[in-house]
């Protein structure tokens, strides 16, 4: 009889293959185009929360200040939207950081599990969109991070997985969407010729190169097909279950060939992109390390690769050590419980700005990438924020977040949005997914469409 071991090294043969896509798309013949650009949706999540004082601006409207931690995007402030009292009550009296980190973009009520049999409590706001138009383009989404996955649990911190807190995206509540931390590796999502230049002759929808994809990936799955259905048929419910998934993760696999037989409009750019394939590993530099990652999100909307993208500037309980940065000496989480001492928080804010400038990065390189009649960022939504008010006391109301970008003239950034107190965060994704083309009567604890956005 097969061994689990041995399905489940199937299973990650079959999904580990590299998307196919040489990179050429201004060069790309054949291939359908699109007449206008196409919206993204990308979401940043920050962990740790913020300190409250210095992120709430005084003033309304157009009118809003620029507090410190909103400083490294004062050049940009025409291009983002505050957005004030959104929370996720399903968070409230728990863990102050691991079932928060899923419930971010679900809403949902995250279980305590002994880590075998996690449960975020919902599919996240990224994957249903993902799973609705996903089809469109070569990668139904993608998936970023810095932090590799932590196991165990934290038992003093209300039993709950680690897991839980180590990815932001959930195909459904028992099924986390494993994020990319080396950037060579989530480049070579893009292209499959990994030492192709962005820029070549070659036609990515050709039929050599289709009919190689086809046998390529065709010949896993019929052979980890076979060993999962000998392993069901003896397995355990348990065993069943999670095959259950399994088979349906080679499902989308399966749909993502016949989509690539069948190529949907695609978006071209003109151009070069600047960004070559990264070096093998991870940098040294954390810098460096978050801006490959976030030029490879911008690659991959600039080359209309997907239109789905999420990325974690941290785990749950990030424990970067942040002493690269002047006057501060520890790591995020640590300083995030700084107990009011005016030392400590002031390197806990130093961490946080660090971040909020590494956001003011990746938007300004999508504002002067032109596309069209505008630029990438305004065909974008962009979403930031963190899964806590306040990092010292794990506060769960008025959530920290901005969104930019104009969503294809759906947004009106520049300004200070306030909603009513305790407003499900969950309104905002509907009105996302609205926007990307996905109907929803409700999300998570959602009460309707958030409105005043536009």
């Amino acid at each position: 009889m097969q061994t689990r071991r041995n399905i489940l090294r199937g299973l990650g043969v079959a999904l580990a293959t590299p998307w196919l896509e040489s990179g050429v798309m201004g060069a790309a013949a054949g291939v359908d185009r699109l007449a206008a650009p196409p919206l993204r949706m990308a979401c940043i999540f920050m962990p740790n929360g913020v300190w409250p004082e210095s992120w709430t601006p005084a003033g309304d409207g157009e009118g809003f200040a620029i507090t410190s931690h909103l400083k490294p995007l004062e050049g940009l402030q025409s291009e983002f939207m505050l957005l004030e009292n959104l929370w996720n009550k399903n968070t409230v009296g728990r863990n102050g950081h691991w079932p928060k980190v899923p419930a971010w973009l679900s809403g949902g009520f995250v279980e305590r599990t002994t880590g075998g049999d996690l449960d975020s409590g919902g599919t996240t706001l990224d994957q249903i969109v993902s799973q609705r138009i996903g089809h469109q383009t070569p990668l139904p989404s993608l998936e970023l991070g810095i932090d590799a996955p932590r196991t165990g649990i934290d038992t003093a911190g209300g039993g709950f997985p680690r897991a839980l807190g180590s990815f932001l995206s959930w195909a459904d509540p028992k099924t986390p969407v494993p994020k990319e931390i080396v950037p060579q590796l989530a480049f070579d999502r893009l292209f499959r010729n990994k030492r192709q230049p962005v820029v070549s002759g070659v036609n990515p929808q050709s039929p050599e190169m289709l009919g190689s994809l086809q046998r390529d990936e065709t010949s896993v799955l019929d052979l980890v097909r076979e060993q999962a259905r000998a392993l069901r048929a003896n397995g355990s419910r348990g065993d069943q279950a999670r095959l259950d998934e399994y088979f349906e993760s080679v499902r989308s696999v399966e749909r993502r060939l016949e989509a690539s037989m069948k190529p949907q409009k695609r978006w071209i750019n003109e151009g070069r992109f600047p960004l070559d394939r990264p070096v093998a590993g991870t940098p040294e530099s954390h810098l460096e390390h978050v801006r490959l990652m976030l030029d490879i999100m911008v690659l991959a909307f600039w080359t209309d690769s997907t239109r789905v993208a999420t990325m974690m500037l941290g785990d749950a309980q990030s424990s970067k050590d942040y002493s690269f940065l002047p006057g501060v000496k520890g790591n995020f989480h640590g300083l995030s419980h700084h107990r009011d001492i005016p030392e400590t928080r002031a390197q806990y804010e130093a961490i946080i700005n660090w971040n909020v400038t590494q956001v003011g990065y990746l938007l300004t390189k999508m504002k002067d990438l032109k596309e069209g009649e505008g630029t990438l960022l305004d065909h974008s939504m962009v979403l930031f924020g963190s899964s806590l008010k306040c990092g010292n006391r794990h506060l769960e109301e008025n959530l920290p977040l901005l969104l930019a970008g104009r969503g294809n003239g759906t947004l009106r950034p520049g300004r200070r949005l306030r909603f009513e107190k305790k407003t499900p965060f969950c309104n905002l994704h509907l009105a996302l997914m609205e926007r990307m083309g996905v109907k929803e009567a409700s999300f998570g604890d959602s009460t309707g469409v958030l409105q005043g956005l536009g």
